[in-house]
């Protein structure tokens, strides 16, 4: 069911996880939270999404 073999590349992979964390941190900053936490916040979940496609996760 799932391709596990995908030949999706790492600049992929991060712009998915920058959309995914894009628009929930989006949100945060709509009800008062600070732009750079939310940009934070977006780097880590891009770093964290990187590293599971490195290390064959997901």
């Amino acid at each position: 069911m799932y391709n596990k073999n995908s030949n999706q590349n790492l600049l992929e992979s991060a712009l998915i996880a920058m959309v995914g964390a894009g628009i929930v941190t989006s949100c945060a900053v709509s009800q008062g939270q600070h732009p750079l936490v939310a940009l934070g916040i977006t780097g880590v979940a891009v770093g964290f999404a990187l590293f599971c496609q490195k290390s064959g996760v997901i």
